[in-house]
């Protein structure tokens, strides 16, 4: 989600992408696709023009609101919906709307976002909380809760529910989005920018937890979603191009569970399979090799018997905080991996 380079060629025609975006008009990124009463519904960031420097921590996506894609099918006409969300709405929130989620349940939309709080780190910055706002249109506008979710933290929600109606959020992000820094169960505003600089121990994982019934709390203490490696040892620190980073999504395909996720410095999506929506998740590849930009963050739905993988570069602006959000179709192997996708491949 962070750093100062840019992949890609960055006088790239619109040919060399395998794909073109969504919409022109405004900047977007962090996509979460849902079909809600056989409609798509995309949940993304809404990227903004600034001056703000690129860094390690984020600071140039400063982001402050929220606009939602609907579309009635796959490559047909894109609506943009007015403001969501906007941060000057959240009373607990300082700003950067960063990536966020929804989910339906009995009636309602359920927004999921994070922010920052009014708090200050040693960086003068706010602690990232998740919060969440409801609407009775799945375009919002949504109305915030007053507080951050109790026990919430870092970022980059993802709401997942299972067969049997209980839903699970996926959450986390290391470096800017501070999840090095609750290591200890406590929050550390004196903590590493980065990881725990521990290569050779195993990785800091994402988070799962049981969603209450109100879907305004967690039900429990998050866990971790712990990722195997081929021998079924935890991936370790050191493993940057299987570890996880950010952007986690969860899916479920034929009884598998399919935990993916940003390796975020190595701009790979990745996924690993669990046979429950804890885990631990068996890692098994890259879903997506590196976009042009330096983000990389997804979501996957089914649509009409095929799999399709919502994804964000930077082709209209070739600037790192203004990306563009786009779609592609996934391919399933007869033993349910997953074939790579080159974006940087024309169709």
């Amino acid at each position: 989600m962070h750093g100062t380079v840019a992949f890609g060629d960055p006088a790239a025609p619109a040919s060399a992408f395998r794909d073109q975006p969504l919409v022109k008009s405004i900047y977007t990124a962090d996509p979460s696709a849902h079909v809600f009463g056989g409609k798509i519904y995309v949940y993304p960031s809404h990227d903004v023009p600034t001056n703000i420097p690129d860094d390690d921590l984020g600071n140039e996506y400063a982001m402050r609101d929220y606009r939602v894609l609907s579309m009635d099918r796959i490559g047909g006409p894109v609506k943009v919906g007015g403001v969501a969300l906007d941060v000057k709405d959240v009373p607990w929130a300082s700003k950067q709307m960063w990536a966020p989620d929804a989910a339906y349940h009995k009636g309602l939309y359920y927004l999921y976002f994070p922010a920052r709080d009014k708090a200050r780190d040693k960086e003068g910055l706010g602690t990232f909380r998740i919060g969440v706002a409801t609407s009775k249109s799945p375009t919002g506008p949504f109305k915030a809760e007053r507080t951050p979710i109790a026990g919430s933290f870092s970022m980059d929600p993802a709401v997942f529910t299972d067969a049997d109606g209980k839903s699970y959020m996926y959450f986390g992000g290391i470096w800017g989005g501070q999840l090095q820094r609750w290591a200890t169960g406590r929050f550390d505003p004196n903590g590493s920018n980065t990881d725990l600089m521990r290569d050779d121990a195993p990785a800091l994982s994402g988070k799962v937890v049981r969603m209450g019934a109100d879907m305004k709390s967690f039900a429990e203490k998050p866990r971790d979603a712990v990722i195997l490696d081929e021998n079924g040892k935890p991936v370790l620190g050191g493993d940057h191009e299987k570890r996880f980073f950010e952007a986690s999504w969860m899916f479920r395909k034929d009884g598998k569970y399919y935990y993916t996720y940003s390796t975020g410095d190595t701009h790979f999506v990745n996924y690993a399979i669990g046979d429950n929506p804890y885990g631990p998740f068996h890692y098994k590849g890259h879903i997506l090799k590196p976009v042009q930009g330096w983000t990389t963050h997804h979501s996957i739905i089914e649509w009409h018997g095929a799999w399709w993988l919502f994804y964000a570069d930077t082709q209209l602006s070739n600037h790192n905080h203004l990306r563009n959000v786009k779609v592609t179709q996934l391919t399933f192997n007869p033993d349910g991996t997953i074939q790579t996708i080159d974006p940087m491949k024309p169709r």
